[in-house]
């Protein structure tokens, strides 16, 4: 009988850490999508993909001058897009990716505007199993406006969500502008934020969503952080918090339970990278027989790159879906297991890991 208990280490709400999310979830602040939702740049759809980058590159540049004036930023909370914006741009540039598909590190390369599908098995329209309002997240987060998208760009082989991650054509249709009432109406009402999960195979979905909103809010970007450098470039100027998964602290066992390669390489220059423009919450789902090999790893990893974090190990592991396949993670955790964990990381607090 597994053991009943889902998290260890947490810091509950620690004024230090998470400071710009907290702001802008109570309207202290501008969300980062609003002030590039205001930035007004040239540029046509007829543009090479190269041209627009160009372009992209210097309206990032007027990006970073906003928002390091905290009160300049704070002047574009109820100010209307521009008809060219930087957001705009972020759309086009992703639809255009969408011909030679690049969102995941995987690159597959498909044309996904004409039916193709890559490893994630998400065509061109984007489909969503569920959107409703989660109270079952980080108190920070909580109401969370939370909404599962199909497909996936991992295949884990202890899926705790394989109904939806390997039904990418299942589920309901996006109409971004429509849901993006549905998400001011909830925000009006009772969200905090809006928290998009399994994000990366709908980047171009997200981004016109997110075009469509003009009440201000939070953008949680809920991922597994194996997406691109051109992922990373776009969700700079949109995602507030990344929400991300810290699966492994080695590439063999990345390979073996998830079939990602280059697993250390990519999600440790994504975090770098969203550790450089946004605030970070990272979730450490512990594995059985997996501590000294991937939890031990990646928080001394954590410890010594991005500290000021916030951080959550996670209990709840079940053996799901295909766990089987893996004698070693085919049980629940132990008590041992658990305390061992939680006694790595507290002893990591004096290097600010929270």
């Amino acid at each position: 009988m597994c053991i009943k208990l889902n998290k260890a280490i947490e810091s509950m709400s620690s004024p230090k850490f998470l400071s710009t999310y907290r702001e802008i979830a109570y309207n202290k602040q501008t969300a980062a999508f609003k002030v590039a939702q205001s930035i007004p740049l040239k540029f046509d759809h007829k543009m090479s993909i190269n041209s627009l980058w160009e372009i992209h590159d210097k309206g990032i540049e007027e990006y970073k001058k906003i928002i390091k004036d905290s009160a300049a930023r704070m002047g574009y909370i109820t100010k209307n897009g521009v008809s060219n914006s930087l957001l705009k741009l972020k759309l086009l540039i992703s639809q255009k990716l969408l011909q030679n598909c690049c969102f995941c590190e995987r690159k597959c390369g498909v044309d996904r505007t004409s039916n193709e599908v890559g490893y994630c098995g998400v065509g061109e329209i984007s489909k969503y199993a569920t959107e409703f309002i989660h109270m079952g997240e980080e108190p920070e987060l909580v109401p969370s406006h939370t909404v599962f998208f199909t497909g996936c760009t991992f295949s884990c082989i202890y899926c705790q969500n394989c109904s939806i991650s390997t039904s990418p054509q299942s589920g309901i249709e996006i109409d971004s502008y429509n849901l993006a009432k549905i998400v001011e109406d909830r925000r009006k009402k009772e969200s905090l934020n809006i928290n998009f999960v399994t994000p990366i195979p709908h980047l171009h979905t997200i981004l016109d969503i997110v075009n469509n909103i003009d009440t201000n809010m939070p953008i949680i970007w809920n991922s597994n952080m194996y997406h691109s450098i051109e992922t990373s470039k776009l969700l700079e100027g949109v995602v507030d918090l990344y929400l991300g998964d810290f699966k492994y602290g080695n590439d063999e066992c990345a390979k073996k339970l998830s079939n990602a390669n280059e697993y250390m390489n990519t999600v440790t220059r994504n975090f770098h990278k969203a550790y450089s423009t946004s605030e970070i919450l990272i979730r450490h789902l512990l594995l059985p027989n997996h501590i000294e090999c991937c939890t031990y790893p990646l928080v001394v990893w954590i410890a010594e790159n991005i500290p000021k974090i916030r951080f959550n190990l996670m209990f709840q592991y079940y053996p799901h879906y295909k766990a089987y396949e893996d004698p070693k993670i085919y049980r629940c955790l132990t008590k041992e297991e658990m305390q061992k964990a939680s006694l790595f990381v507290k002893e990591k607090e004096t290097l600010d890991i929270v």
